[in-house]
């Protein structure tokens, strides 16, 4: 049949008063319309007109002509409306682009109605939670919903076993349409104003597109569809359909080792913690995944363990624990000993204790009572030698004598706690505590870096011999290398074969020299304290002038052996700090109680260190900022950020500015939006000290995040504060925000590596080496080269820093340029 030339008749047909013509003339122009639209589209309003006479029979076909025509003109939301409009003359099977066009249109008018009526439960009370930092009153009020801990990140690409930060209360913009672009503007198209009947057709629409999904398997589009549309109904629907659906083919899955519903739990978890930015709808999903884990017969314990640990549900926990542990069988306890590993490894201290008080008291944990505070750990051999090609029976002996020495995990007594019914389930609980504790993980991990250790002490003789020992900066860059490059070893020989040399310390650099056995004797719990014995405080000796330095730095280098784990030393920190009155030594003991109780949430060595602070001393008030946010990582309490922003602006000193500046930050640590507050009222401060600190709060706040928010915030500060300082933090900060999508970061930093500003030049080359570590980048290297060899040292001092960590972990096969560098 020939085509329509000419669409002149029809639409003459269209003002014809007899319906019949009417209806012959939209049937041809709908079957032609591609080729004759222009025409068409000049009667528009006739067509219109048709639609809207409601005695009209064919007003469904109208509607279908009029979406095609508005198609054909790139007004795609009226030809989705009046699509909408054609009903069941609308064919959704038909994959022509026309349907395309107007299915895709559908599911994003879909997604922004459905994300405007779902807001994230948690916002109102978040917005509470944040209030006016200034107001005292209204920060002890919002504590309750602000104290949440959160965990570090993992530095791994989110394995998929992985545990991340949690918290419980957020605050963003609910106006926001959700998912991965939630407070990104104009991610989703502002949601149309639709007549009740059109919402309806959309809604049957999206409700066709849903079962065809099913139909066809394809469940994770409508777990895509419902996580941007905020609908947790719609996301457990997929979830339950995909179990039924399971249990009909139960055989041939169970021949074939599938399991579907295991896959798409995964895969919401995914979506969740790789895509999902805003935390309130974050918490939804994992709240409502943890619900379905519950239910099912044989439920994904570790998947369970990523969900509790980020809602901090530390009951659930405990509870998972111990159901485990009652099963009894050989498959049950290695789950339940795993679960504590990736907990141990994830949660916070405060977390982790909750849990240990809840599980059932083993009669040899009351029998040790308190008494492993520093148990006799056995010293790993002296490497080389026999001690090399030892085989893997002597390893497992020494193992199993690390793990007799460091005796049961330390509990809180409680007279309440139910014992365990038999002695296989003592035995059980004990090493669940060992390692929720961490012992087990500590010594394992010093023991591989025991025998891993491949440093060459050639290198730090030649770099001792290059440089002046009296210079203190040259001896301070000596011992830092010595501690980096046998951090966790327990190898100190170096300071012990250069006593002479590290005589000449004097001052900060003697306080250095000291901190660095910390580091050095990293997790060696057992001697720490005994080590570090000759260089610790007295209770009866005063400190001399030259002996302070020394003091203060063994109380940081006791806190680093203890790093996250300072149950056992936090009481002698304690003591110490509040003994002395020696600045240096309090300098020293605030930052070892920073480290050892890190994120404990604890009040009172919060107060403790208030205290110091008030004394409005810059030598140890510095530390004290540091510390007091350590302690209080991650957990946003309110209180404390109204304290520190009310004394950062009352000092007059520039360096407890800076130290409480960072302790805020750190205290905002994984919060997001939650943080959002403080930022703002932080960089539009007058003081470049507290900008400084809300620019490492975007820094923190959303670390590894790769927010779009924060990574827009951080390039407009970069450009254009008037401190040199806050621009070159600024910049830094982007490695922060970054460093799960490396790739990214070279792109973004090199016209800021050009930049006249050498501090904004300095921050470029810093970025990269944080976002970039341990992956050889060439694109990172390649920027980086040219920048040792800048007209500002300090540049090049950053460029060579930066280069480091990018080679960290890398060798010539891996990458040719180890060896140049």
């Amino acid at each position: 049949m020939v085509g329509l030339t000419s669409a002149a008749g029809l639409v003459g047909f269209l003002s014809e008063p007899d319906p019949a013509l009417q209806a012959f003339a939209l049937e041809t122009l709908n079957d032609e319309i591609e080729t004759v639209w222009t025409e068409v589209s000049g009667s528009i309003g006739q067509i219109e007109a048709l639609y809207e006479d409601e005695s009209f029979s064919h007003r469904e076909l109208a509607a279908l002509v009029l979406s095609k025509v508005y198609y054909q003109l790139q007004e795609y939301n009226e030809a989705m409306v009046f699509a909408l409009g054609a009903g069941k003359l609308f064919d959704l099977e038909n994959a022509e682009e026309y349907e395309d066009t107007i299915v895709a249109k559908c599911i994003d008018t879909y997604i922004a109605l459905s994300a405007m009526h779902n807001p994230p439960a948690s916002t109102s009370s978040a917005k509470q939670g944040e209030g006016d930092y200034s107001n005292a009153n209204g920060a002890a009020s919002a504590l309750g919903s602000m104290s949440s801990p959160t965990t570090p990140f993992s530095h791994a690409q989110l394995p998929s076993k992985s545990l991340l930060s949690r918290d419980e209360e957020t605050a963003e913009d609910s106006s926001a349409p959700g998912g991965g672009n939630a407070g990104v503007p104009g991610a989703h198209p502002h949601p149309l104003t639709l007549p009740n009947h059109v919402k309806k057709n959309l809604q049957t629409i999206i409700r066709r597109i849903f079962e065809s999904c099913y139909e066809a398997g394809a469940y994770r589009q409508v777990v895509g569809i419902a996580v941007e549309a905020r609908n947790m109904e719609i996301l457990r629907e997929a979830i339950l359909k995909t179990s039924e659906e399971e249990k009909k083919r139960k055989g041939k899955a169970a021949s074939q080792g599938l399991n579907q519903t295991e896959e798409l739990m995964e895969y919401v978890l995914d979506i969740c913690m790789n895509v999902v930015q805003e935390r309130g709808l974050r918490n939804e999903i994992l709240k409502l995944v943890l619900g379905l884990l519950n239910d099912i017969p044989n439920p994904d314990y570790f998947a369970i363990a990523r969900c509790v640990v980020y809602l901090n549900q530390h009951a659930m926990a405990s509870k998972m624990l111990k159901e485990l542990v009652q099963k009894g069988d050989g498959r049950s306890l290695a789950i339940a000993y795993q679960l504590s590993f990736d907990l141990y490894e994830n949660g916070t201290q405060e977390f982790l204790q909750k849990i240990m008080e809840e599980l059932p008291e083993s009669e040899s944990a009351d029998a040790s009572g308190q008494s492993q505070a520093n148990g006799d750990a056995v010293r790993p051999g002296v490497p080389g030698g026999a001690n090399e090609n030892e085989n893997a029976q002597e390893s497992d002996q020494l193992l199993s004598e690390l793990q007799e020495s460091a005796g049961p995990a330390q509990s809180l007594p409680s007279r309440t706690k139910p014992k365990p019914e038999t002695e296989e389930q003592s035995k059980a609980y004990t090493n669940v505590r060992n390692i929720l504790q961490g012992t087990t993980s500590i010594e394992l991990n010093l023991e591989f870096l025991y025998r891993s250790s491949r440093s060459d002490k050639a290198i730090l003789n030649k770099v001792r011999d290059s440089l002046e020992a009296r210079n203190s900066i040259f001896h301070t860059s000596v011992t830092f290398a010595n501690a980096f490059m046998n951090a966790g070893t327990t190898i100190d020989s170096f300071f012990r074969e250069n006593l002479e040399w590290l005589g000449k310390a004097v001052n900060w650099s003697k306080f250095t020299a000291t901190a660095a056995l910390g580091v050095i004797h990293r997790g060696n719990l057992g001697q720490g304290q005994k080590l570090l014995e000759p260089y610790l405080p007295k209770d009866s000796q005063v400190a001399s002038a030259g002996s302070a330095y020394s003091q203060g730095g063994s109380l940081y280098a006791l806190g680093l052996i203890y790093t996250n784990h300072g149950t056992h030393v936090l009481d002698y920190l304690r003591r110490q700090f509040k003994a002395t009155q020696e600045e240096v030594v309090q300098h020293g003991g605030a930052l070892g109680l920073g480290v050892a109780g890190m994120a404990t949430g604890s009040e009172d060595i919060y107060d403790e260190l208030k205290n110091v602070l008030y004394q409005d001393s810059a030598i140890n008030g510095e530390a004290v900022g540091l510390s007091m946010g350590l302690v209080m990582l991650g957990t946003g309490n309110v209180k404390a950020l109204d304290d520190m922003i009310q004394y950062a602006h009352d000092t007059q000193h520039e360096k407890i500015v800076r130290g409480l500046a960072m302790g805020m930050a750190l205290i905002m640590y994984a919060r997001q939006e939650a943080a959002d507050d403080l930022i703002n009222g932080l960089l539009e401060d007058a003081d470049p000290a507290l900008r400084y600190g809300g620019i490492f709060t975007v820094a923190l706040a959303y670390c590894g995040s790769g927010s779009n928010k924060a990574v827009r915030k951080l390039l407009h500060v970069a450009v254009s504060d008037v401190s040199d300082d806050v621009r070159r933090a600024a910049v830094m900060s982007l490695g922060f925000v970054l460093f799960r999508k490396p790739g990214s970061v070279p792109r973004m930093v090199e016209l800021l590596s050009e930049s006249y500003n050498p501090h904004v030049r300095y921050g470029a080359t810093m970025a990269l080496g944080i976002a970039c570590a341990g992956t050889g980048l060439d694109e990172a290297i390649d920027l980086l080269e040219p920048m040792t060899k800048d007209s500002v040292d300090f540049v090049r001092q950053g460029a060579l820093i930066a280069l480091a960590m990018i080679m960290v972990q890398q060798n010539e096969a891996m990458n040719p340029k180890v060896s140049t560098i």
